[in-house]
Parts: structure tokens; sequence; C-alpha cells
């Protein structure tokens, strides 16, 4: 993986792709640390094939939150930091 800062990549952009498209993945960054990743577009492929669609992730979470979601969407579990007004405070 070759590391470099978004001015480098900016002055050598040609240079990065090349090396890209022999399939090194480019690390860019901003103050030392990591902000973006420039990948073949082949990888980007693959990847987005082996990922699920966001239809796919929106029903995964509505069957696991099926018992604390209701039909509108709406949390329907009772708050620890609410009082139960079900309850009379002075019985």
């Amino acid at each position: 993986m070759c590391r470099t800062s978004i001015y480098e990549a900016r002055n050598n952009f040609s240079a990065l792709v090349k090396m890209v498209e022999e399939g090194e993945v480019v690390e860019l960054t901003r103050y030392d640390k990591p902000v973006a990743v420039i990948i073949s577009y082949a990888e980007y492929e693959d990847n987005q094939e082996s990922r699920p669609s966001l239809l796919e992730k929106l029903e995964a979470l509505k069957k696991e939150y099926a018992d604390v979601v209701d039909d509108r969407g709406f949390d329907v579990t009772p708050s620890r930091e609410c009082p139960d007004y079900s309850k009379d405070p002075w019985a």
C-alpha cells in the first residue's frame, strides 16, 4: 500500500493512477491522517458485488428490530429516563 498526502497526490496524480492500475492501493492523507483510498476499478466492482444492497440491509434491520419498532418506524421501547405515568406516585 502506498501512502501519500493529498497535496502530493494532486501533483503526481497520473503516476498514482498508473500504480493503482497495476494493483497497488493508494492511501491519501491529510495532516498524516488517512482520509481516502484509491483502488482500481476492478477492485471497486468486486467490492460492490460482495456488498448487500441497501434494500437487503433495510430488510435485515427490519427483521432484527421487529419487536422494537412499530409499522411507522417509531421506537416503541419504553425509555428508562422517563417516569412511568401509568402508576400512581401517591399510591
